[in-house]
């Protein structure tokens, strides 16, 4: 069995034009099947707007600039590890409306389409992602916390979701 990835800071930065989002479906590791945006750990002396921008470009093979990228969310996800412990990864969620290239698959991310933001393909999202990614798309800017089971399978209890307080944003 792979061992549980303890990852304490993220990014993830999805493509937008017009009404529509682009939601790749996850290869591998944490999410695998389920459609997301690009993301991951952020690395030592990088801020979280380098990381979603790196991740992005080695993810999708697109560039964008840090000015275009838009701060709408942070989520707080607690995770139960598969020997029982816990740890909370803090995701910064970012749109980006203006890049450079297309889209392309990658070993991480598969099948890259774009979907209506009013029709998001809900059942093939990780399972808090329902809860917090539309007001995202909407326009929002949220603080949300979800507590998942090993390898974030399941939802142990209800997604919250508040105002992204100016400490945050």
């Amino acid at each position: 069995m792979e061992p549980d990835k303890i990852l304490l800071e993220a990014t993830l930065v999805f493509l937008v034009r017009e009404d529509a989002v682009l939601l790749p479906m996850k290869a591998r590791k944490i999410g695998a099947g389920c459609r997301n945006g690009y993301g991951g750990g952020i690395d030592a002396g990088e801020t979280a707007e380098q990381c979603a921008l790196r991740e992005l470009s080695e993810e999708a093979g697109v560039h964008g600039d840090a000015s275009a990228l838009a701060k709408r969310a942070v989520i707080d996800f607690h995770n139960t590890t598969t020997d029982g412990g816990a740890f909370t990864c803090r995701c910064h969620v970012y749109l980006l409306t203006a890049w450079e290239g297309e889209p392309i698959e990658s070993a991480e991310m598969l099948d890259p389409q774009w979907f209506m933001i009013a029709e998001l393909p809900l059942t093939e999202l990780m399972p808090a992602d329902p809860y917090w990614l539309p007001p995202v798309l909407a326009g929002e800017r949220i603080y949300g916390e979800a507590w998942y089971g090993p390898k974030q399978k399941t939802l142990l209890r209800s997604v919250t979701i508040a105002s992204l307080p100016d400490s945050l944003a």
